[in-house]
């Protein structure tokens, strides 16, 4: 069993969950920005996170209410365990300067986070031979740390 597997194990067992599926993922690109984002979610400092929705794959799971989640730093290894709460799709030029505060990046400003943003999905539409615009739809999500 490896260790995300038995992380997920062990939490269940001592929260007596009886979900039994969960997604494994780290945040951003990049050994750095992944260890710094698990640790901002770990702290309860960045409790949103957002994706572009239509370069989700078909078959590929698509966050919703509900969900656990085993956070990743950049090395692969556990972190921690959250529950999403919300999910919404919204164009990316409607995200609220709330969402992006809850995203805990930076100075947790809009300014930032949109910055950010463009820079990261521009890089992933290009990968899909996309171009990325500012009123593609995006999913926002809201999630709690529950280990």
């Amino acid at each position: 069993m490896d260790k995300i597997e038995s992380y997920w194990n062990q939490f269940k067992k001592e929260h007596e969950i009886q979900a039994s599926s969960y997604e494994a993922y780290s945040f951003g690109l990049g050994v750095e920005v992944e260890d710094e984002l698990a640790s901002l979610v770990q702290k309860g400092i960045k409790t949103a996170t957002t994706s572009t929705f239509d370069l989700y794959e078909e078959g590929e799971h698509v966050p919703q209410a509900g969900d656990y989640n085993v956070i990743l730093d950049g090395s692969g290894n556990p972190v921690c365990v959250t529950k999403t709460l919300l999910t919404e799709v919204v164009p990316f030029n409607q995200i609220m300067a709330e969402h992006a505060y809850h995203e805990g990046g930076g100075d947790r400003s809009y300014q930032y986070w949109h910055d950010v943003h463009v820079d990261f999905f521009s890089r992933e539409y290009a990968e899909a031979g996309l171009v990325f615009t500012e009123n593609v739809p995006c999913l926002c999500e809201v999630f709690e740390v529950v280990k």
